[in-house]
């Protein structure tokens, strides 16, 4: 189930918010508990018996894990649940890539490939075994207790809101909320117009980007000429963004309804002056899970220039690796680890000189250039659309798929990306704002509603496309 259906939308979340409502302060835990397995059971029935045992095994061995034990049990145990977790990961995810590789080998000495069946990837397992991670980690560290019990700590693995494609959030930033947590009619609200911002986005937007994306990238990419690849790639860039950001949207608002509150996942990415900068502002729960979990304990910047460069660089590498199980990823973040090496070499003292508007294009055209291996399937194709950027290919072939709601979409894509920058009133009406304080409170949880409305018509009329981070 997804949070952009009608479905979700007409049946499970007011069946859930009104049930959530109504029960005592100790029940609402196992409402939430119970409506987060239905919503991930009702897409991956077979799996949920493995999140579920996997959250058995995790809270019992956690407990094991304090500070007061001893030390070698304690890293022995620790060690014991990191294999155990990132061994389903690597099962689930990259098994047949890994076989794949080994039969290309097998080929070149003549040697019969392996037999196999193709594993099914788990919806979100790479979000919530990150989350694990984390709960083991810091009750590990001392940073909190372990969870009380076994349904607490269940719900903060496969809460709705944030368990198939994130926020990552780290465990000891929910860990009190999930013990104690108020529900002011504010927060009510303001839940109500993140979750209509985010599903806007989605659904409204992206959606429509998507028909020009997959157009552009579905077709034979030796036959793009630079105008159609352009195009087709500044429509995925918009595309990624405002789907991913719309369902972190989407996501916060609903914790804010049933009382959570996340962290921000995004903080508009392509304002940014250069890659260090995007990386504060994109995905931040996965770069701050990276840099806590990965970097500081390689040692982050403290053992030295060029060891701090080959930890930022290899932290991209798994990045880029968990984001997908093929060389495009990858590469993806050998790219990202490069130029972020780059910005610590250079400087921040320097990157600052730069003109803001000869670094924010700079910027944002090499992050596109990094999208194109993030969305081709292969090096091979990659190669050839950064040729057909370049102008090395030949016929237009946008005309065929390109549509008027496309098209507009698109137009008016740069307008909602930089508009704030040009117009900074129009920041007031951005997901983060409060939109429960001020003289424009009215208008803005009708424009919620109304954006609520035209989204579901749109649902109803149209044709469904998923988020595009449910594949990792």
């Amino acid at each position: 189930m997804v949070f952009s259906s009608l479905l979700f939308l007409l049946i499970l979340l007011p069946l859930t918010l009104t049930l959530y409502r109504a029960v005592p302060f100790g029940a609402k835990n196992w409402v939430l508990l119970v409506a987060s397995l239905i919503f991930y059971a009702w897409g991956a029935p077979r799996f949920v018996f493995v999140l579920g045992a996997s959250c058995i095994l995790d809270y019992y061995i956690g407990r094991k894990l304090v500070p007061t034990a001893p030390v070698f049990h304690r890293r022995a145990w620790l060690v014991v649940c990191l294999i155990y977790n990132l061994g389903l990961l690597g099962y689930f995810k990259y098994a047949n890539f890994f076989v794949e590789q080994g039969n290309r080998v097998f080929e070149l000495f003549q040697v019969h490939p392996l037999a196999w069946t193709a594993v099914i990837l788990p919806i979100g397992i790479s979000f919530f075994t990150f989350q694990k991670i984390s709960y083991l980690v810091d009750v590990y560290w001392g940073h909190v207790p372990p969870a009380r019990n076994l349904r607490d700590y269940t719900l903060y693995i496969v809460l709705f809101p944030q368990l198939i494609a994130g926020p990552i959030v780290r465990y000891h930033d929910v860990a009190r909320q999930l013990v104690a947590r108020d529900h002011p009619a504010r927060q009510m609200f303001e839940g109500i117009w993140r979750f209509a911002i985010g599903m806007a986005k989605k659904v409204l937007i992206a959606n429509p980007l998507a028909e020009i994306a997959d157009g552009v990238f579905g077709a034979p990419v030796l036959g793009l000429d630079p105008g159609s690849a352009w195009v087709g790639l500044l429509a995925y860039a918009f595309q990624i963004y405002f789907d991913f950001s719309g369902y972190s949207d989407m996501a916060i608002g609903l914790g804010r309804m049933f009382g959570f509150e996340f962290l921000e996942n995004f903080n508009r990415p392509y304002t940014a002056l250069n890659f260090t900068d995007f990386w504060r502002r994109w995905h931040i729960s996965l770069s701050n899970f990276m840099r806590e979990y990965l970097y500081i304990p390689l040692g982050g910047n403290r053992v030295g220039r060029v060891r701090a460069y080959l930890n930022l660089w290899l932290v991209f590498v798994v990045s880029g690796f968990w984001h997908g199980a093929s060389w495009s990823f990858i590469v993806w973040g050998c790219y990202h680890g490069f130029f972020l090496s780059l910005d610590k070499w250079i400087g921040s003292a320097r990157l600052a000189r730069i003109p803001r508007w000869l670094a924010l294009p700079v910027t944002f055209l090499l992050v596109c250039g990094g999208w194109v291996l993030f969305r081709t399937e292969t090096l091979t194709q990659a190669g050839h659309y950064f040729a057909a950027l370049a102008g090395a290919h030949g016929r237009p072939i946008w005309p065929d798929w390109i549509t008027p709601r496309s098209t507009l979409i698109l137009g008016l894509a740069p307008l909602f990306v930089w508009g704030p920058i040009v117009w900074s009133r129009l920041s007031v009406w951005a997901p983060g704002g409060n939109p429960s304080s001020g003289w424009n409170a009215p208008l803005r949880y009708g424009v919620a509603w109304l954006l609520l409305i035209l989204s579901a018509a749109a649902l109803a009329t149209g044709q469904f496309n998923p988020f595009i981070y449910f594949r990792f």
